[in-house]
């Protein structure tokens, strides 16, 4: 176990250099932060000369890969770092100088247990991509055909697990300040930062991931998710088709090519919206360089390091929340939090209805490119607070990624209306998962499952109780202290004396009587 004199090193060492790109100013300055927290800052910055505007995606890039994946979290909470330091942070680009080709050729050979050439005809030293958890090479397979490999870097998952454990510490001495700094639950967004990261760390898992996300999105028209090949995948490498396209974020290319940007940018929303509410799998990084178009028009996502999953209940609950947010039903939206348990119960459902129309009803009937996302997420984040809203961390995912497919689509077409390409599916979803046919299917099936286990239950029953047998059932037999069973405290032994010499007094005396002994 680290000791915590080894965390405050590293913390104390990290905020050094978040003081020097001027990215502590802000925490030194919101009221809501703790007084210790605002100490430490003020220590770790100490004669550091600051920027004269803070860079926080600067500072995090160059604390470390760590960092860098923390930071990219950290964009997704605006009501945990202020919406300054949001901004900041989508520009955090997730790139590193890459590992030299022949440290990643020696991985590769370790991992697999056999040399590289018995796997690939060749494979491209200069990587096409050089993130802080792996890079990727261009590669010819023994069999021809080309393929993207993603291998670790040497040490990354040893580097991160030293990290994290520091995040760790620091969120639970925050937590334990209590107040605001409870109610916004930083244990828990490291805990999910954790078992995000933990799932980027093991290669088999990306690829499984690809796997499910190709299988539930085959219905789909016009989206594409490489092929997996699993005889040159590990936990460190990972092998899948190469994708020939021009990147999503290049809007010349795209049109130049002849594609249809509004069309595009529909089809990339209702995408997210099926993996999102329809399957309740989705892809979490879906950022430009993530997404590509073929000559075909057909959409392609890569990356599958950070997947979300959202149970049944709750995709029921988020799809009731647009569609009320769509058509202004701002009172259904408000029960709903109440439902979901996502506002405690002694708060007033009109009023929070109220302070959602305060909200949703500016925003409704305009495109994108009208909207302040500034004014949208104060008003958002004060609800939260006033309401005394605890942070669900599980949607943090889907919060991050719809701001990701927002800003691509808007890209492609700025007049794009996010709420008139949304409600028509989302209404046809409830319709059919939330309808009266829905709601007897689902009881039926309840109904037929509890059935199919009665037999089961029964087999336990007679396991548990067992039918009498054919002998008679045995007399009460009265319970007998036994010597073994010593009583707290002295005079236990003097008992056990005394009950002797009674029975052998007993014992004398009926022999003298003529008891038959």
């Amino acid at each position: 176990m680290t000791r915590p004199a080894t965390h405050i090193i590293r913390l104390l060492k990290w905020g050094r250099t978040l003081g020097r790109h001027g990215a502590l100013r802000g925490i030194e300055r919101d009221p809501n932060t703790p007084p210790a927290v605002r100490r430490l800052s003020r220590i770790a910055r100490f004669g550091a000369r600051q920027s004269a505007q803070p860079d926080y995606a600067r500072a995090f890039q160059e604390i470390g890969p760590a960092a860098i994946k923390l930071g990219q979290t950290l964009a997704t909470r605006p009501d945990l770092v202020g919406e300054d330091a949001v901004r900041n942070l989508l520009s955090l680009q997730d790139s590193l100088p890459p590992v030299p080709f022949a440290a990643i050729e020696a991985q590769i050979e370790r991992s697999f247990e056999r040399p590289a050439s018995d796997l690939f005809a060749s494979i491209d030293p200069d990587p096409v991509g050089a993130a802080s958890i792996a890079q990727v090479h261009k590669g010819v397979t023994t069999d021809g055909r080309t393929v993207a490999i993603k291998v670790l870097r040497p040490g990354i998952r040893e580097k991160f697990a030293r990290d994290i454990a520091t995040y760790e510490w620091a969120a639970a001495h925050l937590e334990a300040l209590g107040g605001e700094s409870a109610r916004l639950r930083p244990r828990l967004t490291i805990a999910n930062f954790k078992r995000w990261t933990n799932r980027e760390l093991d290669l088999r898992r990306e690829a499984a991931s690809a796997s499910e996300l190709a299988a539930s999105m085959r219905g789909f028209p016009g989206y594409a998710i490489p092929a997996i090949d699993w005889d040159r995948t590990n936990g460190r490498v990972m092998t899948i088709e190469w994708i020939d396209g021009v990147k999503i974020s290049d809007i010349a290319a795209l049109k130049a090519a002849g594609h249809d940007l509004p069309e595009l940018a529909r089809r990339l929303v209702l995408a997210f919206l099926t993996q999102a509410i329809s399957g309740g799998f989705f892809h979490a990084d879906m950022h430009q360089g993530n997404l590509f178009v073929r000559p075909d028009g057909t959409i392609v996502a890569i990356d599958f390091g950070i997947m979300g999953r959202i149970d049944r209940r709750a995709r029921q609950w988020l799809a009731e929340i647009l569609y009320g947010l769509t058509t202004g039903d701002y009172r259904r939206v408000a029960e709903i939090h109440f439902e979901a348990q996502y506002v405690p119960p002694h708060h007033s459902v009109d009023e929070f209805a109220t302070a959602l129309r305060a909200v949703g009803e500016p925003m409704r009937g305009k495109p994108v490119s009208e909207l302040s996302v500034g004014q949208m997420l104060d008003g958002l984040f004060a609800i939260t607070r006033d309401f005394d809203m605890q942070t669900q961390p599980h949607l943090l995912l889907l919060q991050k990624t719809m701001v990701m497919v927002e800003g691509i689509a808007t890209q492609l077409h700025p007049a794009i209306n996010m709420w008139d390409v949304s409600a028509p599916f989302v209404k046809n979803w409830i319709r059919d998962e939330l309808g009266p046919e829905a709601a007897l299917a689902d009881r039926l099936r309840e109904d037929v499952g509890t059935l199919l286990r009665l037999p089961a239950l029964v087999r336990r029953l007679e396991e548990r109780y067992p039918p009498r047998g054919g002998a008679p059932e045995p007399p009460p037999l009265p319970e007998i202290e036994l010597i073994t069973r010593r009583r707290e405290g002295g005079g236990g032994w003097f008992g056990y004396v005394l009950a002797a010499l009674a029975g052998a007094a007993l014992f004398w005396a009926g022999a003298h009587v003529g008891w038959p002994l």
